[in-house]
């Protein structure tokens, strides 16, 4: 099969044919249809994840069909449309799991990480941790949704009853996660790139009441904000734009350092917190609610040998909305 593999760290991935997988015990065999290109792709081509398995093959927003499963597979038949996420295994007994966080398990794997992922024709996945996708939305469609979406959703529980919510970064994440705020009724402002006007205008047009460049202020305090734009910077930007008692949640897997900052802003109740991976339940949880939703999702297409170029694109800020590959299926 073709497959885009990571070679080497901070190198581009190479069209390589190698060896078509097989599903083991508990495994399905996916024919991939379309796969989301992640932030933390980069970062895992960057080196910024240190982790990774070498050679991989990268990407955890996979939307496959099942073609075969392996022995004790339940529930899963060939011929279903699925979807893979970033948690890709749990041990299952560790404190993490046996408590309900399996999101922060002691022995994990992750697809595109430490397993591969979807940059290929054809994948296998543990067949517990896949999603079933029912309803019309198309392929390209629901990769996003299975990273972003799902991470932002994770992000969003964490600002509890927060009715003005300021997002930084308006990319795949946020532009999902802006249209479901609104549809709960609450205020979303916009945080882009210093001078980034035509991701300003986006985030208005799906619903944003306020939109500017992270270097500033939002005309009223908020009650929360979301990160996920990995700049460290942001952290004492974001707290100093929330009202006392109000929250920064840091929703991406990877960050740069953030800088010292006067104890004043963190004052009066204000508090910082991290959003770690996901859970099944978040994932079952997120595509139910979103499966009533009429979402704008923003996708830009490429076939998968471009996947350097989808990669240099949103590195570069070229997108609104997500990157997504497609195997010409």
């Amino acid at each position: 099969m073709k497959a885009m593999l990571l070679e080497r760290v901070g190198a581009p991935l190479v069209l390589r044919e190698i060896p078509e997988p097989s599903p083991g015990v508990g495994e399905v065999l996916l024919r991939v249809r379309a796969c989301g290109v992640c932030r933390t792709d980069l970062h895992v081509a960057d080196g910024d994840l240190t982790e990774a398995k070498l050679p991989l093959v990268l990407g955890h927003e996979i939307v496959g069909e099942v073609v075969a499963c392996g022995t004790g597979v339940v529930g899963l038949t060939p011929g279903q449309r699925v979807g893979v996420p970033w948690l890709g295994r749990t041990c299952g007994h560790c404190r993490p799991c046996v408590e309900g966080h399996e999101n922060l398990c002691d022995d994990p794997a992750f697809t595109g990480y430490t397993r591969d992922g979807g940059y290929a024709e054809l994948t296998v996945a543990d067949s517990r941790f896949v999603f079933p996708l029912p309803g019309p939305r198309s392929d390209s469609d629901c990769a996003p949704l299975l990273c972003a979406g799902l991470i932002g959703y994770r992000s969003y529980r964490f600002v509890g009853d927060a009715q003005r919510i300021g997002l930084y970064g308006f990319g795949a994440a946020a532009h999902i996660l802006c249209q479901v705020a609104r549809s709960d009724g609450r205020d979303v402002l916009a945080f882009t790139r210093p001078g980034d006007t035509a991701s300003q205008r986006f985030a208005r047009s799906l619903g944003a009441c306020w939109a500017c460049g992270s270097d500033e202020l939002p005309p009223v305090p908020l009650d929360a904000a979301i990160l996920f734009a990995p700049v460290g910077e942001l952290v004492p930007q974001a707290l100093r734009a929330v009202r006392k008692g109000g929250i920064v949640v840091c929703g991406g897997i990877h960050m740069s350092p953030i800088p010292s900052f006067p104890y004043a802003l963190l004052w009066e109740e204000r508090s910082i917190r991290s959003v770690a991976n996901l859970t099944r339940a978040d994932g079952v949880e997120f595509l139910q609610r979103v499966a009533e939703l009429p979402l704008r999702i923003s996708t830009h297409r490429y076939p998968l040998e471009h996947a350097n170029r989808a990669l240099d694109d949103l590195r570069e800020g070229r997108l609104d909305g997500a990157a997504v590959l497609q195997t010409g299926t």
